[in-house]
């Protein structure tokens, strides 16, 4: 028999019940599974799961999206800023294909949703430690709904309007109806930068309007309602 491989892991979920649960089947693969799995932290907020990583410098994060305001992507960029090595293996409630996307953007390497962990975790867990990437068919149709639509149907009917990258992610939420503060949010920019995106998205319509912006964005399937 192999040696088990012993895995450290930062436990980061704001649910008292939910986190019991995970150290439960955490306990229960250490019976008789090759991975071995050690509890080195638990945090329920943003600023301490960025502490504990640092200071753990876990092999594995079991990272809950839904944290108060959906900080569970801040937790991602902040992990990919401060240079984190480890895995994060994303646990959400949230099935919106937007979500899923954004998660695996920011640097998740798998992704699972919360009422699967049960029969998922473990294979979860082990693909993304030997350097795969884990979505569930279910989970893997959303990533690549938005994937096509972010890289495949905006390339093609962008021939006659020339958007970046990030122009498009913001004709896409500003057609979702999300203000300037909610999209710098989603995006991770400044409210400055989204305005000047938005002028330059306004220009290449020859639109002056958000309203005109999303009409003709929708006729020249731009976005995907």
């Amino acid at each position: 028999m192999p040696t088990p491989q012993l895995v450290s892991v930062l436990l980061v979920e704001d649910e008292l019940q939910f986190r019991r649960g995970l150290q439960t089947l955490l306990t229960f693969y250490n019976d008789d599974c090759y991975l071995q799995f050690q509890i080195v932290g638990e945090a329920i907020s943003v600023d301490q799961a960025l502490k504990l990583a640092m200071e753990q410098n876990p092999a594995l994060i079991l990272l809950n999206l839904g944290l108060p305001e959906f900080d569970g992507i801040k937790v991602l960029v902040g992990l990919r800023e401060r240079g984190y090595k480890g895995k994060v293996l994303v646990l959400s409630a949230h099935r919106k294909d937007e979500w899923v996307y954004r998660a695996m953007q920011a640097g998740a390497k798998g992704y699972i949703a919360k009422d699967r962990v049960g029969s998922q975790l473990y294979d979860a867990i082990s693909t993304v430690m030997n350097d795969e990437i884990f979505l569930a068919p279910e989970t893997a149709t959303s990533f690549f709904r938005m994937f096509h639509f972010y890289a495949g149907r905006s390339l093609q009917a962008d021939r006659g309007v020339h958007l970046t990258e990030r122009e498009h992610e913001v004709l896409h939420w500003l057609v979702q109806g999300a203000s300037n503060e909610e999209i710098s949010s989603y995006l991770f920019v400044t409210v400055a930068t989204v305005k000047a995106h938005l002028t330059a998205i306004f220009n290449k319509l020859s639109v002056n309007s958000r309203s005109q912006a999303i009409i003709k964005a929708l006729k020249l399937g731009l976005v995907m309602t």
